[in-house]
């Protein structure tokens, strides 16, 4: 152990030996006995799905008296428990609060028994630390048997084509038999052969593909586990004799999407609407001269993007009938240079996330958390971004300040508390309406919120508050210095987390690991909910079960509504699926964690009426997203060890935005003063009146600068 992270470990323990008599005090004068032991009825679950089970957990103190204490019960999902069996997915089983398992599809998971509380942080509830009394109970999902197999072809059996077939697997109930593989069989593969596709994260329905050759009768026979299904297939003569593809653009851009029309006519001339049609992408680039492979992306509904400059040829197909078109496609040239503006450096703890603001003073101020620490924030002067002073210190009782927000007006702020040594967490209301004289603590508020806040967001009068990782409470501060709670929303999932919320025009967005994304109308959506009562307007759920960070956004240049949600990955800890690439707790090792995950977009229409559409995402291949801020088309996002990221997100937006040439700008803060030497984890960013401001783990908080666009990479996007 080197000598720096000795007197960082020594440092802890110090602060832990401080703490544990004042603990021990409130402990001995309440009289609460101290959880020492836990066990767990049974130790190892079988179910068939669709069937329930119950855990018993005991909780002992020293003298082996039982302890009411508070359990909780974590379903650990593929993700974390059964990676090479790719069991991916969610809502696969639920725990309930009273820990009752209750099955959905079949596989091999487990559920993690905790005693809340019991850990080196009382107010974690779903991290993973070393300490805690907890048990982790493998089970057993089986399958159910089939009981009745039914198979149905979507669209017309043309010649020449492909086409969907599915699958519906039902038990003895009447319900569907989720999780099954099935197997198809043709009588005659000249007719009809089923083409292998890869499992789908939907497994709700099971699909195939036929594709579709000379015109006769076929027997499609579908398997799922002991039952068995035929279909009887007509295929017939192909009606199209001509097409035509009409692309709405010749010439693009890298990331520019191109729609193509299909135009098709039988013989008489007469125009056929429902013929399926099959779509190819050919290229010549500059990096296929190189030895590298074109890049393109081309959905069946007629959509092209391409990721490299080059000569694209797209066909579409239906029979023997086909048509082609050209597209030119030129680089996107939105790169441009980024410079160091200011630097103001933290190396004695580990940094959090960043506010920047305009006080009604007039100046210009930022406000850092601080992480693992003793439950600091700091107030940046950052009117000169070239000299980011820190003007106020504010100290709360708390192991982290997670989260820091500043109201609309600019007048108050709100802190997040983790790890308070009363365990009683919750907020913290300050007055920033003039940091240059001094910030004034105007409440605290820790009503039920005594899990921890992690994160929090400021609208309208009313702070959203995440409560121990399960729920946003929301407290109204239009009097900041008399906070109430006047609403509260969690989704209707025993095992749910939640990780973050954004909320925009009286719409709450919020972040929910396994569960996803989750549109909460609290008075801006329209369908009734109001702050006193937040009504859940729609739900995408995530299958990697990693959804961390959440912002929606309306695109400026084409009016879309999207959402970018953003994963977290690779954390450290024992059921991480990549927890080799990490290397202990962030910030108190020797060497940095590395992360992984992305950003992934979804199109949705504002009304929330349609389900959202996942339509692309943004991935750096050597690191991990955290949070992320868009204005004007431009998306700056934190990715850890991959540093700020300067992200063009103008147009429409499909497939992935890194290999398409969007990126502007990256810049990595490598600091060899630190608080961990040349070690970037950036965690947040925010631009504010033409700097770029962002905070980073190990170093602090830092100030960049966008320079110009190069004048060639205008003339040649022009072209």
């Amino acid at each position: 152990m080197s000598d720096r992270a000795f007197a960082r470990r020594a440092a802890a323990l110090l602060a832990v030996f401080l703490i544990v008599p004042a603990i021990a005090f409130a402990q001995a004068e309440g009289e609460e006995p101290t959880p020492a032991s836990l066990t767990v009825s049974p130790e190892e679950i079988t179910l068939t799905a669709g069937e329930t089970a119950q855990i018993e957990a005991t909780v002992l103190d020293e003298a082996g008296n039982e302890v009411e204490a508070e359990v909780l019960y974590l379903p650990l999902y593929g993700q974390y428990w059964n990676l090479e069996k790719r069991t991916w997915g969610f809502n696969i089983f639920k725990v309930s609060r009273e820990g009752e398992i209750s099955t959905r599809r079949p596989g091999e998971f487990a559920v993690m028994v905790r005693v809340v509380g019991s850990g080196p942080d009382p107010s974690a509830r779903n991290s993973e630390a070393e300490g805690y009394l907890e048990q982790r109970i493998p089970l057993t999902i089986l399958p159910r048997p089939v009981a009745s197999l039914a198979v149905t072809a979507e669209g017309p059996l043309y010649a020449g084509t492909e086409v969907t077939v599915r699958a519906e697997p039902t038990d003895d109930t009447g319900t569907l038999v989720e999780g099954l593989d099935v197997g198809w069989v043709s009588s005659d593969d000249a007719v009809a052969m089923p083409i292998a596709r890869p499992p789908t994260i939907e497994r709700t329905r099971t699909r195939g593909v036929l594709a579709l050759g000379a015109p006769g009768a076929v027997t499609i026979t579908a398997t799922a586990g002991a039952a068995t299904a035929e279909m009887a297939v007509e295929v017939v003569p192909n009606p199209v004799a001509k097409m035509e593809l009409t692309p709405d653009r010749s010439t693009a851009r890298t990331g520019d999407v191109t729609h193509l029309k299909v135009t098709m006519t039988d013989a008489g001339g007469a125009t056929l609407e429902d013929v399926p049609v099959g779509f190819s992408v050919s290229a010549m680039t500059d990096a296929m001269g190189m030895g590298g492979p074109s890049s393109g992306l081309i959905t069946q509904d007629g959509r092209f993007v391409a990721d490299l400059p080059g000569v694209y040829t797209v066909v579409a197909r239906t029979g023997q009938v086909s048509a082609s078109t050209v597209i030119r496609v030129a680089e996107r040239g939105v790169r441009r240079p980024i410079e160091l503006v200011g630097h103001g450096r933290v190396k004695d703890r580990a940094t959090s996330d960043l506010w920047v603001w305009e006080a009604p003073n007039g100046r210009d101020y930022a406000m850092t958390g601080t992480h693992s620490a003793a439950g600091h924030a700091y107030i940046w002067d950052v009117t000169d971004p070239e000299n980011l002073e820190i003007v106020d210190v504010v100290h709360v009782d708390a192991r982290t300040v997670n989260d820091v927000k500043i109201s609309e007006d600019g007048a108050t702020a709100v802190i997040s508390r983790e790890g308070a040594s009363n365990r009683r967490n919750g907020l913290v209301i300050l007055d920033v309406s003039d940091p240059g004289t001094g910030v004034r603590k105007l409440a605290e508020y820790d009503d039920q919120l005594t899990g921890g806040v992690h994160n929090t967001f400021i609208h309208a009068g009313h702070v959203y508050a995440l409560s121990g990782g399960r729920r946003f409470d929301i407290v109204n501060i239009e009097d900041p210095s008399v906070p109430h709670r006047v609403g509260s929303f969690a989704l209707d999932n025993p095992a749910r987390s939640i990780h973050d919320v954004w909320v925009v025009d009286g719409i709450a967005y919020s972040a929910n690991w396994s569960d996803g994304v989750a549109v909460i109308d609290v008075g801006g959506a329209g369908k009734g909910g109001t702050p006193q009562d937040p009504k859940l307007v729609g739900q995408f759920p995530f299958p990697t079960g990693w959804n961390h960070a959440v912002y929606p956004y309306r695109s400026v240049s084409t009016g879309k509504f999207y959402i970018f949600a953003g994963d977290e990955a690779a954390r450290t800890g024992r059921y991480s699926p990549l927890a080799e690439i990490g290397t202990g707790t962030p910030g108190y090792d020797d060497e940095p964690t590395r992360w992984r995950g992305w950003i992934h977009i979804l199109e949705w229409d504002e009304n929330f009426e349609a389900p959202p559409r996942l339509v692309g995402r943004y991935e750096v291949p050597e690191a991990g997203s955290h949070n992320i801020w868009i204005e004007d088309d431009v998306m700056y996002v934190a990715f850890y060890n991959g540093g700020l990221r300067v992200v063009d997100v103008s147009g429409e937006l499909l497939g992935n935005l890194y290999r398409q040439g969007r990126e502007i700008a990256r810049f990595l803060p490598l600091d060899p003063e630190g608080f961990l030497p040349n070690a970037p984890q950036v965690w947040g960013a925010q631009p504010h009146k033409g700097i770029i401001y962002f905070s980073d783990r190990n170093s602090g908080l830092w100030a960049v600068k966008l320079g110009e666009l190069p004048e060639e990479a205008t003339t040649d996007a022009q072209q």
